[in-house]
């Protein structure tokens, strides 16, 4: 039995909606399952389906090459790690390392844990429909989209032929803000004024993160 993951209360984020928003915004996982003597993980994308299901399925595919799909226990849960914005947290932004110096450094980041049972599809027209799910959900970066209709069917039925398709019905999804929820607001806004002077596209989205779970941190 996997474990769950560890979260604090101050931490923890149960509203499926915005867990949902996550996994569609953060597509690429970490999909780990058991076999009869080792773990084994491997790095893929994932399309979130709502099929009336408390918590959706999640939909991939991975090379027919890849073991993987060959050796893990289907009877076992399966883990599928998404993860998001992170950033390191310096002891130093924090006022008491002036005053007392009992601070230590930490880490801030995002993580939503999928757990639920494998399905392995090896049918074309299913793989076809998810690569297309797939491809029309990524493709919206692209001021011109790529469909897979673009590439000649033929093409896309041999590729497809190397794959196959991973389903897992979700059966119990967490996830975790660690975004400084556990210090005071003096801190927090301390924390996000070190932030804002690194001046980098990820130290700014680390920052509206703690801003939106802390809105009484004033920054001014």
């Amino acid at each position: 039995m996997l474990e769950a993951m560890y979260t604090p209360a101050a931490n923890r984020e149960s509203s499926t909606p915005i867990l949902w928003q996550f996994l569609r915004e953060n597509p690429l996982c970490a999909l780990v399952t058991q076999t009869a003597q080792e773990m084994v993980a491997t790095h893929l994308p994932m399309v979130l389906e709502e099929d009336g299901s408390p918590f959706g399925i999640l939909r991939g595919h991975i090379a027919r090459a890849n073991m993987q799909w060959q050796q893990a226990t289907l009877s076992a849960q399966a883990l599928a790690v998404f993860t998001g914005p992170q950033h390191y947290i310096s002891a130093s932004w924090y006022p008491g390392k002036h005053v007392h110096g009992k601070e230590v450094p930490t880490w801030n980041y995002v993580a939503v844990h999928a757990y639920g049972r494998l399905r392995i599809v090896e049918d074309t027209d299913w793989l076809i429909r998810h690569l297309t799910a797939l491809v029309d959900q990524s493709e919206v970066i692209v001021e011109t989209p790529w469909r897979l209709s673009d590439a000649p069917p033929e093409f896309i039925r041999k590729m497809a032929g190397a794959i196959v398709g991973v389903e897992m019905p979700i059966e119990r999804l967490e996830g975790k803000w660690k975004v400084s929820q556990n210090r005071s607001d003096e801190d927090a806004a301390a924390v996000m004024r070190g932030l804002d002077a690194l001046q980098t596209p990820e130290s700014a989205t680390m920052k509206e993160l703690i801003r939106s779970r802390r809105p009484d941190a004033k920054t001014d």
